[in-house]
C-alpha cells in the first residue's frame, strides 16, 4: 500500500482514473495499525478495481486539515476527484468493501 505525501496528493489521488480509498492515520494510533492489515487484504481482493492509499496527519497536516480529519482512522474513498464517502474509525473487511461498491 502506497504512502501519499501532500505533493503528490493531487496526482496520485484527485486524478486518479479509478475510485481510491484514502487511509488518513498516525503511526501512534492504535487503530490505524489495527486497520492497516485489513486495508492490504481488501486492497489484494480487488481485481485492480480501486486503489487504497495511506495519508499520515503528522506529516500532512495541511490536507488533513482541508478534509476536516477530527479523528483517525478516516477513511474517505475519491471518485473523479471528489470525495464520496467517508467513515470515521476502524472497520472491518465487509464494511470497507461496502464503501468502495458503486
Amino acid at each position: 500500500m502506497e504512502q501519499v505525501q501532500a505533493e503528490d496528493f493531487q496526482e496520485k489521488v484527485l486524478k486518479s482514473k479509478k475510485p481510491i480509498l484514502v487511509d488518513f492515520y498516525a503511526n501512534w494510533c492504535a487503530p490505524c495499525r489495527m486497520l492497516t492489515p485489513i486495508l492490504e487484504e481488501v486492497l489484494k481482493e480487488s481485481n485492480d478495481e480501486f486503489d487504497i492509499v495511506k495519508m499520515d496527519i503528522d506529516e500532512c497536516e495541511d490536507l488533513a486539515r482541508e478534509f476536516g480529519i477530527m479523528s483517525i482512522p478516516t477513511l474517505i474513498v475519491f471518485k473523479d476527484g471528489k470525495p464520496v464517502k467517508r467513515e470515521i474509525g476502524l472497520r472491518n473487511k465487509s464494511a470497507i468493501l461496502e464503501m468502495l461498491k458503486d
